[in-house]
């Protein structure tokens, strides 16, 4: 089912990192679940009014939310398809992720609400009367929802959304709220126990946690989240393949939304290359990873490697700063000499998750390192890792 909409609703629906692609993938998972969730919660909002189901009722506003998400996702694919502008110079593309934290607000405005009434449900049970209507529209809306789990998994994995990814796992958290609910009404049917209230309170709960992650997980690409390990170690181990690069350090990747990802990095070549072919090889780099989608930009960082003291000064810094037990790194790496002493002159690089003061770390590696040979001094530059 899924393949035949595509086909039907998004034109060269092959060619995901296109916009226009993409929106249209937006725009048929946006149109889908407003239809299904429109039915689905219509007939149980009728059905939870006309039995005085609080379960049956909680779980239908449950599916008006849902439609309200959906509208607002396919209003969010709309707008992060419009190209750059002079305000907006690195496109739209982040308005999918503003699209999911409306969603997750509208999802806990709705759980907060079924919390409330939840509540004077438990306190004050009044008998409900669950007929053939009422199981035969529970299990319906369970296997649409299963449906409609597979779908937006699918087209989230097709396109690499995080909006709908985020949409699927709401429809499988629908399955477990509803056959909650189906639960409670066949308890009601054959027992005295009144657990309307304490179902429909468990449905809030969970409405309330699901709400929660989504606004965890589309505000933190918003704020600016470090890459996944993934596509950090598959990026340098590219930019290592180039024939001419020694090295690698000071990466940097800036996400505006799908498809929309920026990155520079610092590239290390033999000093004594001329620096036209050099320069030329990191062009070659740039354009090789524009057609990936990333646009960036490679700085030329030059490194003597045919000088035996500074190659062994080189590793004997390394060592030194490894022995810290920091998880420190080091690059441009230079040596300048005088009459009582040598300056080693060097960045540094700190793991993110450090919590000590840079001065701390700075003297951490001069005392290290004046401690092996007195006549060597420390002249370091502390960065920050950006790449977790």
């Amino acid at each position: 089912m899924t393949q035949l909409l595509t086909r039907w609703f998004v034109r060269d629906y092959q060619n995901t990192k296109e916009p226009s692609v993409r929106e249209a993938y937006g725009r048929m998972a946006g149109a889908v679940g407003i239809v299904c969730n429109a039915l689905l919660s219509g007939g149980k909002l009728l059905v939870g009014w006309l039995i005085g189901s609080m379960s049956i009722l909680a779980d239908g506003l449950n599916n008006l939310s849902d439609m309200a998400s959906s509208l607002v996702t396919l209003i969010g694919f709309k707008l992060s398809s419009r190209p750059a502008d002079r305000e907006h110079p690195f496109g739209h593309a982040r308005y999918e992720y503003v699209s999911g934290l409306v969603v997750a607000f509208f999802i806990l405005l709705v759980g907060f609400d079924l919390t409330k009434s939840s509540i004077s449900r438990v306190f004050h049970p009044e008998e409900v009367a669950f007929g053939t209507a009422s199981f035969v529209l529970l299990a319906l809306s369970m296997a649409v929802k299963l449906w409609m789990f597979f779908f937006n998994s699918k087209l989230g994995r097709t396109v690499e959304s995080a909006t709908l990814t985020a949409t699927a796992r709401d429809s499988l958290n629908d399955v477990f709220t509803t056959g909650g609910v189906l639960c409670c009404a066949l308890v009601s049917r054959f027992t005295r126990l009144h657990l309307d209230g304490y179902v429909g309170l468990a449905v809030a709960a969970f409405i309330l946690i699901s709400g929660v992650k989504m606004v965890n997980e589309t505000l933190s690409p918003l704020l600016g989240e470090a890459p996944d390990q993934e596509t950090v170690k598959a990026l340098i181990a590219e930019l290592r393949s180039y024939s001419g690069v020694l090295g690698v350090h000071d990466l940097m990747i800036h996400d505006y939304g799908p498809g929309r990802r920026f990155a520079t990095v610092h590239v290390e070549m033999d000093a004594k290359n001329d620096i036209m072919v050099s320069h030329d090889l990191a062009d070659q780099i740039e354009r090789d990873f524009q057609k990936q989608g990333l646009s960036l930009v490679v700085h030329l960082d030059p490194v003597v490697t045919d000088d035996e003291e500074i190659n062994g000064l080189r590793k004997q810094t390394a060592r030194l700063l490894a022995s810290l037990g920091l998880g420190l790194s080091m690059h441009d790496f230079r040596v300048v000499k005088g009459y009582s002493h040598t300056n080693l002159i060097f960045d540094a690089v700190l793991p993110y998750d450090c919590t000590l003061p840079d001065d701390e770390v700075i003297a951490r590696i001069q005392r290290r390192i004046q401690q092996e040979n007195e006549t060597l001094f420390a002249v370091v530059q502390l960065d920050r890792s950006y790449i977790g």
